[in-house]
């Protein structure tokens, strides 16, 4: 059997899909209690996408020029997204 190199970064990126469907979830609790929180979380959702994604263009960015390998460069900006995304679970898991 031959080992795909591709397959950590895959798994990885499954992972990342289910905790985010989460914390869509969350958010969208947040959203549909209506009131200040809500209106806080629609801006604060906005900008954190912004962010995230201007972060993961970087690292992408930063990995293609240095020459790294295609699969590192995946896994270092899967890791970015899984950060924000852990970060966005604890925050709305809070009341």
């Amino acid at each position: 059997m031959l080992f795909n190199p591709r397959l950590p970064v895959i798994l990885k990126t499954m992972q990342l899909g289910l905790e985010a469907q989460n914390v869509a979830v969350l958010r969208m609790m947040r959203l549909a209690a209506g009131g200040a929180r809500a209106q806080g979380e629609a801006r604060r959702m906005i900008f954190e996408k912004v962010a995230a994604g201007i972060e993961a263009q970087t690292v992408a960015a930063s990995g293609l020029a240095t020459g790294q390998k295609d699969t590192v460069t995946a896994s270092k900006v899967v890791r970015v997204l899984k950060r924000r995304v852990r970060a966005n679970k604890r925050r709305l898991s809070r009341r």
